[in-house]
């Protein structure tokens, strides 16, 4: 039982940072190895000075659309964890996590959403003169990707779940 807590706990933390990366790193759309574009900002390499100088993307109702689903993702599935916290020391013998199971569902469909509504329309979210078609998917929408099937494995893991003593 113990090992099956502490699983479910890594499980839980390896995902939400996982999400907070995929939300807050730069990297859902690769143009070229020096131009990159994310949830945030477009971003360019300057050899000159070896830096990113970035600028926020172009808003549409798309782009704000994927930003907000991200960050309710991101919210749900700490909520789910300060909820497990709590209940593992709160929840009567035989409870089942509930509560818990159903906040990391939701995490895991906004993100499933998120990542449908950017493959989707990534013509209109990168609102770019440039033909999408010479760029490439980043490792933070992949990421985001990864996450949905262990956000959803751990939301049945939480609802299976009873507390014993």
């Amino acid at each position: 039982m113990v090992l099956l807590l502490v699983s479910l706990t890594v499980l839980h933390l390896v995902t939400l940072v996982m999400l907070l990366i995929a939300t807050l790193e730069k990297s859902w759309w690769i143009w070229t190895e020096s131009e990159i574009t994310d949830l945030w900002y477009n971003c360019f390499h300057d050899n000159a000075t070896d830096t990113w100088l970035c600028a926020t993307t172009n808003e549409n109702d798309w782009l704000q659309s994927v930003q907000a689903l991200m960050i309710l993702s991101v919210v749900f599935s700490s909520i789910s964890f300060l909820f497990f916290l709590g209940q593992l020391l709160t929840l009567s013998k035989g409870g089942i996590f509930y509560f818990t199971g159903i906040c990391q569902a939701f995490a895991g469909l906004t993100t499933f959403a998120a990542c449908l509504i950017f493959t989707f329309h990534r013509k209109e979210i990168l609102n770019d003169s440039k033909d999408d078609s010479r760029g490439r998917f980043g490792y933070c929408f992949i990421v985001a990707w990864l996450c949905v099937p262990l956000l959803l494995i751990s939301a049945v893991l939480y609802v299976h779940l009873r507390k014993r003593q």
